[in-house]
């Protein structure tokens, strides 16, 4: 991905993290559109309405943002937001919204099938397609909705081909334009505005205006309109010339899974506590803002909403300067974790996947650590220790916030120690449900006869010439390791 530019792209951001975005996009030269109130009265600037070529917006569980939209848009916005952190990580989205495949139905459940797309997967109803499918079949579909690679949910696919810009969306089939907009005046006047330009909907194609159209000026209506026309020609074009298959979607199967038409581009971003807290030293810089403010709403809904109470009802000097230490043990007592919870360790990889290593028992907390008890049923290995899993066996694992690895001293049911496993990970963060870090491969290992190994530093090599891991994030986590191993000896 190329160095940050200065483009002027019209940008859309939304979720707990707007106020640090946008005065991100604002200093970076990117012009902020279709604004919320709140952004609106926080900021001395010429905030636009109207469409936008890229949109910024945080994932359902609040741990990072994807990106949407124009292709150069996405991967100049994409590259500025991975420095903002170290422990900032993106992943270009594989199968982003609106992008057609000739994908391979791998397995069917009650209401709908699985599809292989490629590089991902994704979930089709059945409702969603006109014809039978089943295991083995070949179907065209266009993504719906994508989701980070973290979650490890499915994209939600169609049936149906569509054309969308951020203004309005080109469907195929007969009919009047409209609107999809709550407000009933702004929408007869938008489609008598869209009555007064000479461009038309490609045959067999209707016009249906986002709300955000009613917003925009006459030559942005144009401008838009004349995108989704270019769009849903090339469709158009790339479905007439597929010999492969008809226009339910068969296509030859030994070319399958096959992208055959993609409108924008997307990508993932996840944010690092490190990076939580650089976005709040840019949020502070447009209005009070308390220590650890991104990464308690990152926590839950209920965090969220309390750190917006409390920065309404303090003053800038009750809520503390830029240096004050992260509140982790208030956090914990109000939502969680403490005493006796069952949490998961939420173990990410470099390259997007999130797994979980199980959950455990909090039996400690104190001002800034938990530790997890688990207990562990028999088979397989331990990893690296080479030593046989039995029945019984316990892993005890400590988890400082914000410390860059993590202890796991495993004993077996008559409690004679097995080894200890050292993770190095990007900062670590407790939240109410689990703790949570990006796994930087390298580890430290100590055997019960006091020996130390260091370990998977290949794998670190490896990630980052996959450009997995950038070189930064690659010399703190062996700068780690060596002050582990250094330690433990």
């Amino acid at each position: 991905m190329s160095e940050p530019t200065t483009d002027d792209h019209r940008v859309r951001i939304r979720g707990i993290y707007t106020t640090a975005l946008t005065k991100l996009a604002l200093d970076t030269g990117w012009r902020v559109v279709d604004a919320s109130a709140p952004i609106e009265r926080r900021f001395d600037a010429d905030l636009e309405d109207g469409g936008h070529d890229v949109a910024i917006e945080t994932t359902a569980d609040r741990q990072g943002v994807g990106v949407a939209g124009a292709p150069a848009a996405v991967e100049t916005v994409t590259s500025r937001l991975a420095v903002i952190g170290i422990d900032t990580c993106w992943w270009s989205d594989p199968a982003p919204v609106g992008a057609v495949v000739d994908g391979q139905v791998t397995d069917t459940t009650g209401r709908g099938a699985i599809v292989d797309l490629g590089s991902t997967e994704g979930y089709l109803p059945f409702a969603a397609v006109e014809s039978h499918i089943d295991t083995g079949d070949t179907v065209r579909v266009q993504v719906r909705e994508s989701t980070p690679p973290w979650a490890g949910d499915r994209r939600r696919l169609d049936g149906g081909i569509r054309v969308s810009t951020d203004l309005v969306t080109l469907l195929p089939e007969e009919g009047s334009a409209t609107v999809d907009s709550h407000d009933d005046a702004a929408a007869r006047e938008l489609l008598g505005m869209a009555d007064l330009m000479d461009i038309d909907a490609p045959d067999g194609w209707r016009i249906q205006w986002h709300h955000a159209a009613t917003e925009a000026s006459m030559d942005e209506l144009r401008a838009a309109l004349e995108t989704a026309t270019e769009q849903a020609e090339t469709v158009a074009e790339e479905l007439a010339g597929d010999t492969g298959g008809d226009a339910a979607g068969e296509a030859n199967k030994n070319e399958t899974p096959r992208e055959v038409f993609s409108q924008r581009a997307g990508a993932w971003c996840w944010f690092g506590r490190e990076s939580r807290f650089a976005l709040d030293g840019i949020r502070r810089e447009v209005t009070d803002t308390m220590a650890g403010h991104h990464r308690i709403k990152a926590g839950s809904d209920g965090a969220s909403a309390a750190v917006d109470l409390v920065e309404s009802l303090c003053s800038t000097d009750e809520l503390g300067d830029a240096d004050a230490d992260f509140p982790f043990a208030v956090v914990a007592d109000n939502f969680g974790p403490t005493v006796g919870d069952n949490i998961e360790i939420n173990h990410g990889k470099p390259d997007g996947r999130l797994f979980s290593l199980g959950s455990g028992t909090v039996t400690e907390r104190d001002a800034d650590s938990i530790t997890l008890v688990r207990e562990l049923s028999g088979g397989g290995r331990y990893d690296g220790l080479d030593v046989p899993r039995s029945d019984g066996d316990t892993a005890t694992t400590t988890f400082q916030e914000g410390r860059w690895w993590y202890p796991t001293v495993y004993r077996d049911r008559n409690e004679e120690l097995i080894g200890t496993y050292v993770n190095v990970c990007t900062p670590l963060e407790c939240f109410p449900d689990g703790v949570r870090y990006i796994d930087l491969h390298v580890d430290v290992l100590k055997y019960p006869d006091g020996t130390v190994e260091r370990v998977d530093d290949d794998e670190l090599d490896e990630a980052v010439d996959e450009g997995e891991i950038t070189e930064e994030l690659a010399e703190k986590a062996r700068a780690v390791a060596t002050a582990l191993e250094t330690s433990l000896s």
